[in-house]
């Protein structure tokens, strides 16, 4: 008896992972320079198995990336005798800098709530704020003002069915990372779904970096503020100076 539960034990890791990802990236890293616009980020892979597909329940495919996260405040403004003015607060806890989820369909066909709430795959569920000062009785309102900002500053993408399947074994999507990027990885996630039950999922990284100038200027200031600083106002002053020495040519001319 106790042999049995000891095979049934080494068997059943190996029965759970009968499915599983085989990854793909375009790129590894992401060089952020002077004219960066913007990057396309090719995201495809392929499902290993260890039994025949199968027939009654399709597979379905989630893919996410999510930027580094920060603590935010949303304020809240109100008119108050003809000028707007900040009211309420909220502190999100956690809100990634970039957020993009694609699927082979729609959400709420792929992936089950509770699976949701656990891995935290949805926008809504890759934003935590754990509390609200009790006079604020609408703060989802607050989490959903900071989503509608990002997404409209192409931040936070969500695109249901912009996951390619073939044969229920290779995938592929496309994810167009914006110019606006905030430095560090960028935590990429791919998730096999039957039923919107999650059977298996991967997870790698994307480092994303400046470089050249904008990697000097942004260690410069960093740890050295007050030079910064001291070279921001040299340069200010230079091209105002450059800009009025420009404008009194061109009038006497």
């Amino acid at each position: 008896m106790r042999l049995l539960l000891v095979l049934l034990l080494t068997l059943l890791p190996a029965l759970g992972q009968a499915e599983e990802v085989v990854l793909g990236l375009s790129r590894n890293n992401v060089a952020i320079t002077a004219n960066f616009d913007g990057s396309e980020l090719l995201i495809f892979g392929a499902v290993k198995r260890e039994e025949p597909i199968r027939q009654d329940l399709p597979l379905e495919v989630i893919i996410t990336v999510t930027g580094p996260s920060t603590a935010v405040t949303v304020r809240r403004k109100e008119r108050t005798f003809g000028i707007w003015v900040n009211r309420d607060s909220v502190d999100v806890d956690v809100a990634p800098s970039f957020y993009a989820v694609a699927t082979t369909g729609p959400m709420t066909d792929v992936l089950k709530d509770i699976e949701d709430l656990r891995y935290k795959i949805s926008i809504n569920r890759a934003i935590r704020s754990v509390g609200a000062p009790s006079n604020i009785l609408d703060a989802e309102r607050f989490t959903d003002a900071l989503i509608r900002i990002r997404q409209h500053r192409g931040l936070y993408l969500e695109d249901e069915g912009g996951v390619e399947l073939d044969e229920q074994t290779l995938f592929r999507t496309s994810l167009r990372l914006p110019a606006n990027l905030t430095e560090g990885r960028y935590k990429t996630r791919i998730f096999l779904t039957r039923g919107g039950d999650v059977i298996s999922n991967y997870e790698t990284e994307i480092e994303v970096r400046k470089v050249g100038l904008e990697r000097l200027l942004y260690s410069l200031s960093r740890n050295q503020p007050m030079l910064y600083g001291l070279m921001s106002l040299a340069i200010a002053v230079a091209a105002g100076w450059g800009a009025s020495e420009a404008f009194r040519l061109l009038r006497n001319s």
